[in-house]
């Protein structure tokens, strides 16, 4: 795949090939947490990560907007772009406390994506 060009000052770059799976939701979640409202996280991936689309919708919520730019075998590409409200910001900051990140381990942790 080429390399994903940054469009502008608020979106950012997240390549989860090159994070160990044991850690990548960890990050993840660690990376969208350092966003600002308004800022939008362009992920790539070289699988179709349902499972943490999933843990990310129940995390939290409409706050995260998930947008697919490229859907294909071995290409994935996804926007997430933050949207905070003065309403949402507390139950967020609530749950991301309340909630250990916790890694994937490439199908030994739970969310059943299995690295693929």
């Amino acid at each position: 795949m080429s390399e994903l060009p940054i469009l502008d000052n608020t979106t950012f770059a997240f390549d989860a090939r090159g994070v160990a799976k044991r850690f990548r939701h960890a990050a993840i979640f660690g990376a969208l947490e350092s966003l600002h409202d308004g800022e939008t996280m362009r992920f790539v991936n070289d699988h179709d990560p349902v499972p943490l689309l999933q843990q990310i919708e129940q995390r939290y919520g409409k706050q995260v907007a998930i947008e697919y730019v490229t859907r294909n075998p071995g290409e994935i590409v996804i926007h997430f772009t933050i949207t905070i409200t003065k309403q949402e910001a507390a139950p967020a900051a609530a749950a991301a406390a309340g909630t250990q990140a916790g890694g994937c381990g490439g199908g030994g942790g739970g969310c059943g994506c299995a690295g693929q």
